[in-house]
């Protein structure tokens, strides 16, 4: 087959109508030979001879989509200098936008022999690498608009594709686990009902599951382990026969969830890949340039620099690997029109030697990009290197997963001493960490639970992981949960118990609804999801990680509760505005002037220097001023709202709370109220329970009842 020229540009494989253009970088190779593959699995080889600015390049005619292939690399070899090229190794194009499959663990695929680590592997591989595919670049996208939710008004569902849909009983069966299962009505249905407005996917780049995780009968569960940053994950598609089929539905995933007003953003890792530590396989940059994919140890190559726990790290100093990175950010939001990306251990892309630092080249990048500036950008803010906990030090277009937020929410409902002052500043948006660099209060993205960890039901109910089924003889995951007073740890049938366990998962919920930044709820968490303590399933693919449905008919109490406080947050903008309260008074020359926030003592007087020292930290009662939101509105009007005082009693025994006097309001509807698991609403509210709601009247004393959380509405 005889190749015309080609252009080095684009990089990957684009087909145009009438044939397909390659272009693979490699600085190191001395010659690139692309490999095609029929059904039946015949290589033909095809020698690419234009090369330009390091980018070797050719087009042939007639080839479509569908099309297997992969690259021979040919040159030096040398691993001591960080040199691993091997044309026995079948590579995966860094670029390919689909894969056919998972890769067979063979000794082939590794670059040195099981018996010899520092041997040289000439076995041919290609018969266990998966092949990259040619794709349909055409789409039928119809009047698909990306939704363009602001920050404030956003509420985040993290899901795994996978586990979300899986046991769904009423998604067909060759729907569940896929794309096609969680745009199907009755995901987009339980969705809407939770005023869930952007879906969180965990890692949908292609992945792999570890070879040691394989031996062991486990899986990559999680996806953390990318090996091609354009491709959608293959396993998670209805038509595993087609390749490449991936893309299209894929995207039309994305057209249905945006029809239904919800925005898709992906869990990317750019960090690191799946091709590990020097004793990792060589699938694809590894034989590629080596040296220009990942950073390696200075004065002895042959290594890597870990940052990420996996193994190896991106070198985000190369430009070539910049640009694969840039590149496959804007192909997900051009091409696959994602809204947005959280990224993994971001902090590891920040780095340019070994430190962290905020202004780093691929944040600059980012920030005069003018497509992916314009996505909800997210950070993971830690990484496992020196210094690599940066809550608060992304750049202003950012937002970050508060994990000082989670960590002090959960000691304030534990009732640890000494949190109230924290608790108070995390519930308000978290202002120490993002005021000063010109934020707002949406940069904290607020949650208790996520993925890597506790399910909410197991936090209130384990003292302890019990992560077994994993293997590693309970070395993984988090080392403890501490006590939670709840009486038993784990299953029980003690009623005071489990009222206990329902009543904090409540509180968790109510507090993320009514803190300022954004509230990021985690798949399963509204029907009491359970993985029996397991804090760390990202190698379980089983009914310890799926979602358990049949929760949804014996928790239905939940997932009405928490419907009813996400659709309170969304009628009543002061729990989400867009500015940092400031205490200040709203009319300073009006006597009768209350602030925009105030906090009061159990005694209905507002909190002294004394009171935050004293120590007792447990409950407090908070005044949100809704005429002092200080905001108007995309036509220019002052935004104005309904006031609240949210009531926390985070104490083991109940608390009398006198109300605060009537300056702030002469009488209180008691609107939420999670020791009775109650959402009421005192307007026409979709989804919250129209009932005439008690009132309190201003002054009086009102019993908050042990570890619990009030919200209460100025009715006059």
């Amino acid at each position: 087959m005889r190749p015309w020229p080609g252009s080095a540009y684009p990089l990957g494989a684009s087909y145009d109508g009438a044939g397909t253009n390659f272009a693979i970088f490699s600085e190191v190779a001395e010659q690139v030979e692309l490999c095609l593959f029929s059904d039946d699995g015949e290589e033909t080889r095809v020698r690419m001879t234009e090369v330009d600015g390091f980018v070797w390049h050719c087009y042939l005619p007639n080839v479509e989509p569908g099309q297997l292939y992969g690259y021979r690399i040919h040159g030096p070899y040398d691993p001591a200098r960080g040199l691993r090229c091997n044309p026995n190794k079948l590579l995966i194009d860094p670029y390919a936008k689909a894969l056919d499959g998972p890769v067979k663990w063979d000794e082939a695929v590794f670059g040195y022999t099981f018996s010899d680590p520092d041997s040289r592997n000439d076995a041919d591989s290609a018969p266990f690498v998966p092949k990259s595919v040619v794709v349909n670049p055409y789409f039928d996208w119809g009047s698909d608009r990306p939704p363009k939710i602001p920050y404030h008004e956003t509420v985040i569902y993290e899901a795994h594709v996978k586990g979300l849909t899986i046991q769904h009983p009423e998604i067909p069966e060759e729907l569940r686990g896929t794309y096609a299962g969680i745009a199907h009505p009755v995901m987009i249905e339980h969705l809407q009902r939770l005023g869930v407005t952007a879906v969180e996917l965990m890692p949908v780049h292609e992945f792999i599951t570890d070879h040691h995780l394989q031996e062991k009968g486990l899986a990559n569960y999680w996806g953390y382990n990318t090996i091609a940053f354009l491709a959608p994950h293959h396993a998670y598609t209805m038509d595993g026969g087609r390749p490449g089929s991936q893309v299209q539905e894929f995207k039309a995933m994305v057209r249905d969830l945006h029809e239904a007003g919800i925005e898709v953003i992906l869990d990317v890792v750019y960090n690191h890949t799946a091709e590990g530590s020097d004793m990792g396989p060589t699938l694809s940059m590894r034989g590629i340039d080596n040296a220009a994919y990942y950073r390696l140890v200075e004065d002895d190559q042959r290594y890597y620099m870990d940052y990420t726990g996996t193994g190896n790290s991106l070198n985000v100093r190369n430009p070539h690997t910049l640009q694969l990175i840039m590149d496959s950010l804007r192909y997900w939001v051009t091409e696959m029109h994602v809204d947005g990306f959280r990224f993994d251990l971001a902090s590891t892309l920040a780095r340019e030697f070994y430190d962290v630092d905020r202004l780093s080249v691929f944040f600059d990048l980012v920030q005069q990009d003018p497509v992916i500036s314009q996505a909800k950008l997210i950070a993971e803010p830690w990484d496992v290197g020196p210094g690599g906990y940066q809550v608060g030090n992304f750049p202003p277009l950012w937002t970050e997963w508060n994990g000082k937020y989670r960590d002090t929410v959960r000691d304030f409902w534990r009732g640890e001493p000494g949190t109230l002052g924290e608790f108070t500043s995390r519930l308000t948006g978290s202002s120490d960490l993002y005021r000063e660099d010109g934020r707002r209060p949406y940069a904290s993205i607020n949650f208790v639970t996520a993925h890597d960890g506790f399910t909410l039901a197991d936090l209130v109910s384990y003292n302890e992981k019990h992560n077994e089924a994993n293997g590693e003889d309970g070395n993984d995951g988090e080392s403890h949960n501490r006590s939670w007073n709840c009486g038993v740890e784990g299953p029980t049938d003690d009623a005071a118990v489990l009222d206990l366990r329902a009543r904090q998962q409540r509180n968790f919920i109510t507090t993320m609804m009514v803190s300022q930044g954004v509230p990021m709820l985690l798949h399963g968490d509204e029907l009491g999801r359970t993985q029996g303590g397991n804090n760390n399933v990202y190698c379980q693919d089983s009914e310890i990680s799926w979602m358990d449905w049949s929760l949804a008919g014996k928790n239905a109490g939940l997932i009405g509760f928490t419907a009813g406080v996400a659709a309170l947050r969304a009628a009543h903008p002061v729990f989400r505005r867009r500015r940092f309260f400031d205490g200040r008074p709203i009319a300073p020359r009006r006597r009768d002037s209350v602030a925009d926030i105030a906090w009061f003592a159990p005694s209905g007087e507002e909190m002294t220097d004394q009171d935050w020292d004293s120590g007792f930290g447990k409950c407090v009662t908070v005044f949100l001023n809704g005429d002092g939101m200080s905001e108007v509105d995309p036509r220019g009007e002052r935004v104005t709202d309904d006031s609240f005082l949210l009531c926390f009693n985070a104490h083991w025994e109940d608390i009398e709370v006198t109300l605060p006097p009537a300056e702030y309001g002469s009488r209180w509807a008691i609107v939420v109220d999670t020791a009775a698991g109650e959402v009421l609403t005192l307007t026409t509210v979709p989804g919250v329970v129209a009932a005439e709601p008690p009132t309190v009247q201003a002054g009086v004393t009102h019993t908050v009842p042990a570890r619990s959380l009030l919200v209460l509405q100025r009715t006059e």
